[in-house]
């Protein structure tokens, strides 16, 4: 009965391995994002220019991969934000590890030029 017990945990040891195992496969997988920006009205058109390349290369520095930019203009907001009545927006979507995402939205909530952003994860 002993090597049965020992036997028995010894599965359980070897089920919890693959467990993990199976997470960090999952952790490295690429996630399609869609991430939507509201930039500041005041930044002029070379600086709002300059301000879409440093997400680009923020985006594809960290291995990601730019699919779609959609320029949206200048619109209405519903509501000031830092007062604020228009913004620029721009959709952007792309493929990202899902581990960088958060370091990405920290650096967009650092921008100035950023008025508000929203991440969306498409994959899950």
């Amino acid at each position: 009965m002993v090597s049965r017990q020992i036997v028995a945990k010894g599965k359980q040891k070897v089920s919890k391995r693959v467990a993990k195992k199976v997470l960090k496969v999952e952790e490295e997988q690429w996630r399609d994002y869609e991430l939507v920006l509201i930039v500041s009205p005041e930044v002029v058109e070379e600086k709002f220019d300059d301000t879409l390349n440093n997400i680009s290369q923020l985006i594809t520095g960290k291995g990601g991969i730019i699919s779609d930019v959609q320029r949206w203009g200048k619109r209405k907001l519903a509501y000031p934000i830092k007062h604020f009545m228009e913004g620029n927006y721009v959709l952007t979507r792309f493929k990202l590890k899902p581990a960088l995402s958060k370091e990405l939205e920290a650096n967009l909530r650092i921008s100035e030029q950023v008025v508000r952003h929203l991440l969306i994860n498409l994959s899950g």
